[in-house]
């Protein structure tokens, strides 16, 4: 995964976005600013103008700590069958549209237009039907460890089951 030079503390928005999908990131600390704590070990800040090389090794150092970091990702095939942590559930055909939306962005957040879209390609049913596929759909995937969160009045996030509750107790 590739390290994002990121301008501190100007870009502090792109920071957090970055942050959330769990991206490795440089902050660039701007003079006469001081630099923010590291939120977590994908990141690390060096102050501008910085050297080439010092900047270089930083990158490095977090390109391999990010390397440690490689999660698995779950894997929809053409039949529906979805495989995450050496475990697999079979989807039938609305349920595997609407996975395919997830797991193509997975870890980031889908709207529902788009979902809707992906499950109902001909035209999207009445608001009731993606709820009632999206709570069948949470069963299912939550037998293979896979979570579907709510991000209110954005859409929906396909992540491992248990993440939230971790970040809340760290």
């Amino acid at each position: 995964m590739d390290v994002v030079l990121v301008r501190w503390p100007s870009e502090a928005d792109r920071r957090r976005r970055l942050q959330h999908d769990g991206v490795p990131r440089l902050l660039l600390v701007e003079e006469g600013h001081p630099p923010p704590h590291p939120e977590d070990c994908l990141e690390d800040w060096i102050r501008v103008p910085a050297d080439d090389v010092d900047v270089r090794l930083r990158v490095d150092g977090l390109s391999a700590r990010s390397s440690q970091h490689v999660t698995e990702t779950p894997d929809l095939d053409p039949d529906g069958v979805l495989r995450f942590s050496s475990v697999w559930v079979s989807l039938p055909p609305v349920e595997a549209r609407l996975t395919r939306a997830l797991v193509d962005k997975y870890g980031a957040v889908v709207g529902r237009d788009a979902l809707a879209k992906a499950g109902w390609p001909e035209g999207a049913p009445g608001r009731n039907a993606l709820d009632v596929h999206v709570l069948r759909l949470r069963r299912r995937l939550a037998t293979v460890g896979l979570s579907i969160k709510t991000v209110r009045s954005r859409g929906y996030l396909l992540e491992p089951a248990g993440r939230t509750e971790q970040a809340q107790q760290a």
